[in-house]
């Protein structure tokens, strides 16, 4: 794939900057996309609203990166329709799209110093030297880069190299920004990091936002809605508290966090209302409570169900303590926040395990 088509073709007359550039509205209608016989995008429906931030996250061969390369204009529609703001944008070029993008590998000019990446897509747009510099000193102060301007790529971190990337699509005040897995190339405490960067970029600058990811916590953290991809097809959409939550599909529960199917336990399932066909019953890690085979019930032990079993395994990971407990043939994972004084188990307890029968979720098969 070409990320720097030969700009020098266009006049800068097509690269104008817009005056008043507004938050565009997304449409995806009953788009597909075919390569061969496979369908790696297969009749996606999405809007995406003027201003919001839409994770689309999925596994590998999800569909989801296809995509976005949909609508980034480097792949055309096999079937169906894009629109922005109402027009369509299907059979529009990748540099006729009012669009900043943020690749996973950042795509920075190697040659071309901090200032003059940024100053480039100005340029391109015809706007006057003067006019550049003042715009390009605007947007390292807002990423915080003011002292680096001169520095080639190279002698940057990967956070620097990251916000650099980012105010190199925002510079030109595009409506749309989207991004392709923009934080996979940090390590775990840089990710945290930049993902209070985005938010903050994205209250600041309000652009409609797109962004790829197969990271969960990112996800979460980044989205005012995230879009489940699988195999080409959406499975679920929503807020992130209401995906987390309440999941539509056994898929969508366990890929976003993990699950305790209780179909497959030896016990009879307690729940707070009747279970739709077709359904399993599911409940969350962080809602089981374990506690010593003969501790005393508690207070709202009669809104509970409680099992026996014992544990197979503790893994401590900082704030958390992860316990796999085998009850009969099964097992149930156990997720419980490191506090003073709270009893650890070790391989081999007895253990009780409870939780409230409201916290129990259905979710198709």
């Amino acid at each position: 794939m070409n990320l720097y088509p030969n700009l020098s073709q266009f006049s800068s007359k097509e690269f104008a900057l817009n005056e008043d550039p507004v938050a565009a509205q997304i449409e995806f209608r009953r788009v597909t996309k075919m390569y061969g016989p496979i369908a790696a995008v297969k009749d996606v429906s999405l809007t995406v609203r003027q201003g919001e931030f839409v994770t689309i996250l999925g596994p590998s061969g999800s569909g989801k990166t296809t995509a976005l390369m949909l609508l980034a204009g480097f792949a055309a529609p096999s079937s169906g329709d894009i629109l922005i703001s109402g027009r369509s944008v299907a059979a529009v070029p990748s540099y006729r799209r009012d669009q900043g993008i943020v690749f996973q590998s950042y795509a920075l000019f190697p040659h071309l110093t901090v200032r003059r990446n940024l100053e480039f897509p100005l340029e391109m747009r015809g706007m006057r030297a003067a006019d550049r510099v003042k715009r390009v000193d605007q947007m390292l102060e807002r990423v915080h880069l003011a002292e680096f301007g001169d520095r080639m790529p190279a002698q940057l971190s990967g956070g620097q190299q990251q916000r650099v990337a980012l105010a190199r699509a925002l510079i030109a005040d595009p409506p749309i920004l989207l991004l392709d897995e923009p934080l996979g190339a940090l390590d775990r405490n840089l990710r945290e990091q930049m993902q209070g960067e985005i938010k903050r970029l994205h209250r600041e600058f309000g652009k409609t936002t797109i962004c790829v990811t197969h990271d969960q916590e990112e996800a979460l953290t980044l989205s005012d809605r995230i879009v489940v991809m699988r195999a080409g097809q959406i499975e679920q959409t929503d807020t992130p508290e209401a995906l987390y939550d309440r999941p539509v599909t056994r898929f969508v529960a366990n890929f976003l966090g993990e699950a305790n199917i209780l179909e497959v336990h030896d016990f009879q399932i307690e729940t707070g209302a009747a279970q739709p066909s077709g359904t399993v019953a599911m409940v969350r890690p962080e809602r089981v409570c374990i506690a010593g085979s003969g501790a005393p019930k508690r207070a709202d032990a009669e809104q509970r169900q409680s099992v026996t079993g014992k544990v197979e395994d503790m893994i401590y990971a900082g704030p958390l303590r992860r316990y796999q407990v085998r009850v009969g043939g099964s097992m149930l994972i156990v997720r419980e926040h490191v506090a003073s004084g709270r009893q650890t188990f070790k391989a081999g307890e007895e253990v009780c395990l409870d939780w409230l029968r409201s916290d129990v979720r259905f979710v198709e098969r």
